[in-house]
């Protein structure tokens, strides 16, 4: 057994002390917004902590982001970033055509500077055109070197994993392709579209990951009347409500990081505690106007009145039970107006409605009610976005297995 101060210097000197590289994984055509959100990421770092923990080497790649930077900067990467799924902390990258090889490098990594005390590794891999391509035999040479480095009990290694060391599971990325191998540990736990606000949700719920680029891209401000009119589960009233006042997407749930030895806790909370208070003292001002937001569904808008009374960052959003085509549009001035729709299609559209006209009365009460309006329309294809006839722009794009189509822009012009 170690002396606790002597680990905690390896800690130090290993993992809190040293830059590490991530990768900040997004959905497909989130890249951009990504980006930008890592190198705001890097300032506020900078403003909280200091410059040692700053972002560098910031990299674009297929699917994600890389960056390098502390591990305190991760952390608060995952706390602060709107559009990313989850974060990868890379542990290693190897060549291995074989499984003396792999089991070589694997125990070359110290796991128990990485991960708690008798955790239990959720071991997901992925191969392509390698030698050691089947998966499951990857994960059973992996998984009895991890757990033996955390002094895992046999008795407790055929447990479910996310009964071990806390209840926020952790998962071990393996991805080899060509022989070489990539481990990552996911940071995240569950992803980060999952901000711990709602409890309840509808059927065939916006990912908020969507509904934040989508308002990013339209560049909400605080000065913004938001209107939300089509709102389901509340994903747009929710996530622009903590946009305007700044509330960070992570400020309401946990993460994986924080049962890991190098997780500094009283630095994070602080960090954290001091966002939330710049936010609430932006809700005391009392500049920010109401969120609109209706819906059809009853228990949907009961759903969302419960929803916001989590947190009086929510308490602006006024639900309401009411057909869009009634809504009548708040005073704006200076093209201060933002409305977003995720009309329902797919599982959400009743088989007997003709969802191509649905959109052409969209369009038209838009054009004769919204004009000079900022707009975001979701629409689940090519011939629903045209039938808005909007001239607006597009915005590619993916969620629940579809190709979408977001019509983006200002109404009337």
């Amino acid at each position: 057994m170690q002396n606790p101060s002597a680990f905690e210097k390896r800690i130090k000197r290993r993992i809190s002390a040293r830059p590490h590289v991530f990768f900040a994984v997004y959905p497909p055509g989130l890249g951009g917004v990504c980006e930008k959100e890592v190198l705001q990421v890097s300032q506020k770092a900078r403003e909280i902590f200091s410059d040692h923990y700053k972002i560098s080497d910031i990299k674009v790649l297929p699917g994600g982001i890389e960056f390098k930077t502390r591990l305190k900067t991760a952390c608060l990467a995952n706390i602060l970033m709107g559009s990313s799924t989850r974060i990868l902390m890379r542990l290693a990258s190897f060549k291995a055509d074989g499984f003396r090889r792999l089991e070589a490098q694997v125990k070359a990594i110290d796991w128990e500077l990485y991960l708690p005390h008798q955790a239990l590794a959720d071991i997901r891999v992925t191969t392509h055109k390698s030698r050691l391509y089947h998966s499951t035999a990857i994960a059973d040479r992996i998984r009895p070197i991890v757990h033996d480095r955390l002094c895992l009990k046999d008795t407790l290694r055929h447990h479910d994993v996310t009964g071990s060391a806390g209840s926020i599971p952790q998962t071990l990325m393996v991805r080899g392709e060509n022989d070489r191998f990539e481990l990552s540990l996911d940071m995240s736990g569950t992803p980060l579209y999952k901000r711990g606000i709602k409890e309840k949700i509808v059927k065939a719920p916006l990912r908020e990951t969507l509904a934040f680029a989508i308002l990013t891209r339209l560049g909400l401000s605080e000065q913004d009347t938001l209107v939300d009119p089509m709102c389901g589960s509340g994903t747009f009233s929710l996530e622009g409500a903590m946009m305007q006042c700044a509330m960070p997407p992570g400020a309401f749930r946990s993460f994986a990081f924080e049962a890991w030895p190098g997780f500094e806790e009283k630095s994070i909370t602080h960090a954290r505690n001091k966002l939330m208070a710049a936010a609430w003292a932006c809700m005391d001002a009392g500049a920010l106007p109401p969120i609109p937001a209706q819906d059809l569904d009853r228990t949907a808008i009961d759903h969302l009145k419960q929803t916001c009374t989590r947190d009086k960052v929510f308490q602006r959003i006024c639900p309401v039970c009411d057909d869009f085509f009634n809504l009548k549009p708040p005073p704006i001035t200076d093209n201060q107006g933002v409305i977003v729709l995720n009309p329902p299609y797919g599982i959400r559209l009743d088989q007997n409605d003709d969802i191509t006209t649905f959109y052409k009365k969209i369009g038209q009460k838009l054009t004769a009610d919204f004009k000079g309006w900022r707009a975001g329309i979701i629409c689940p294809g090519k011939k629903e976005f045209l039938a808005l006839n909007l001239g607006l722009s597009t915005m590619p794009l993916f969620h629940g297995g579809l190709d979408l189509y977001t019509a983006i822009g200002v109404i009337g012009r």
